[in-house]
Order: C-alpha cells, then structure tokens, then sequence
C-alpha cells in the first residue's frame, strides 16, 4: 500500500531497504510456510488416492492441478479475500450491536421465531437449524450485516488501473494506465447517498414496509465494488456471515468489555480494529 505514497518505492525495493525489505522479508515467511503445506498436500494426495480431504487445496490437488506457484496464489486469494475481510466484517457488526442493543435483541428475536429453538439450547441443536431456506428468511440479520459493511466496509479503500481512454458519464477523461481511487468508507457516510442520517447505525433502511431485505445499487453501495469487477464472493460472504451470527446472536448475548469505550480502527487495507474487538458474552436464558 505504500508504493501509492512513496515514489521512490522501485529504489528501495533495489537496494532492499525499508518498507521494501520488510515486504520481501514476510513474503519469504509466507512462501515458505505455503509451499511446506502444499509439498505435503501432494505427498499425501499421491499416497492416498482416495479423495477423501474435503480443503480446498486438496480438491485443486485432486484436479491435477501441482504448479506450487498456482495453488500458492490460489490460497493466499482465498485467505486473503475470504478469511481476513469477513472475519473484519463480524467484529465490526458485534461492536456495532454491543453499541446498539435493541438491534441486537431483534436479530435474536427474528432468530428464534425462524429457527424455533427456544432460549437455552445447545449450540448443535442451533446450528442443525441453520439452513438455507431459514437463513433466506433473516431479513433483519441481513440488513443489519449490510448496515455494518456501509459504515465499515472491509475494504475502506480501493482503486483500478484504466486499461484504456475513457470519459465517465458526467465527462471527466481517464488516460490508459490512470489510477482511480475510490472510498466505500467515505460514500457509506455520504448525506447525499444515503440521507441525512447516513452516519446512524440503522439496518431499517434496507427493509420495506414488509420488512423484507431491499438491495441497492452496487454503484451506491460498493463495499463489494460494482460492474464486471464485482466481488465473485459476495453471496458466500453473506450466507457465511449470517451463519456465523445466527449461531452466536442464537445462543449467546454480547456487551462490550469497556462499555464506554470507543475502538478505533488500523491503517491497514482490510479496516481492522485496532487492538481487537473484547466482549463478554452471556449465554442466553431459557
């Protein structure tokens, strides 16, 4: 992320100094960890030959797919991409919903009339009801997910590299090799987007009067970027998101370790909480 700030980046990655050593120094940790696990993948996929692991690297191995440098990419893409942005995503939405109890109780509630499952019972018997049909039914959960992605975006920051002349719409030109910043974080807290009360944590703006889940545009809400280059993971964040949630919000109730503590948030490219996120956490009473 600092090559966008520092232009003298190519000449500290020459001479291996700064942040350049420091990026060439974790890429050699991660490498070597990832081809350890990789060599031994294909090891046990040779000596096996039954199928039988059920990890994503295993099934590319079981489609002859062993270019080391391949399922290296692969991996990290998925990490990257699918582990770190809605691992972020959750500890913002149990920030917001420690922040906004009466949110809370609701999701719960709306758990508990989808699912049946009275206060009290195991996680197991929780999670068995956790199905596709039921988690459609999660409106409020829904919109309280996308609420939090508005104002805490995975992603706050982001931006592409114009492969060709353009002019935009409202006629601003763009050369071939331009590159074009935009921030989800900033357009989720604009008036003009989403009304005067854009920065109130309120999931009820994406409910109609029935209550059900109404989408928006992906160019207004761009948490998951918009057009041909939208996130090819959108629907399993969500579904795996809402998983997640409808499991502990089932079972469980949260406060903040510090109730009158405000966290604040990392510079990094995913938008971590700086520190972590502590609860307590309270099981729910029958």
């Amino acid at each position: 992320m600092y090559r966008f700030f520092n232009f003298l980046w190519r000449v500290k990655r020459f001479l291996n100094i700064g942040s350049e050593s420091v990026l060439r120094n974790s890429l050699r940790v991660i490498d070597e960890f990832v081809y350890k696990l990789i060599s031994i993948k294909i090891e046990q996929a040779q000596r096996l030959q039954d199928g039988t692991n059920g990890d994503i690297l295993s099934r590319f191995i079981e489609l002859k797919e062993t270019d080391p440098k391949y399922l290296r990419d692969i991996l990290l893409c998925f990490v990257i991409a699918g582990k770190d942005t809605s691992a972020v995503v959750l500890s913002w939405f149990l920030y917001m919903l420690c922040k906004n109890p009466h949110v809370q109780e609701k999701i719960a509630q709306e758990i508990s009339e989808i699912t049946k499952v009275k206060n009290g019972s195991s996680i197991d018997e929780l999670a068995a009801t956790i199905t596709e049909e039921n988690l459609e039914k999660m409106h409020y959960l829904h919109a309280a997910l996308s609420e939090t992605l508005r104002l805490y975006p995975a992603l706050p920051v982001d931006g592409k590299v114009c492969f060709s002349d353009d002019t935009w719409p409202d006629g601003f030109s763009v050369k071939k090799g331009d590159i074009v910043g935009f921030s989800p974080y900033v357009m989720g807290r604009m008036k003009y987007l989403w009304g005067e009360d854009a920065e109130k944590f309120r999931p009820e703006r994406w409910l109609d009067q029935n209550g059900v889940f109404q989408k928006e545009s992906p160019f207004k809400f761009t948490a998951f970027q918009a057009g041909p280059r939208i996130c090819l993971g959108k629907e399993f964040a969500y579904r795996q998101m809402k998983m997640v949630s409808a499991v502990l919000l089932g079972s469980h109730s949260f406060k903040l370790a510090e109730q009158n503590e405000s966290v604040k948030y990392r510079t990094m490219i995913t938008l971590q909480i700086d520190g972590g996120l502590r609860l307590y956490a309270f099981q729910r009473e029958k």
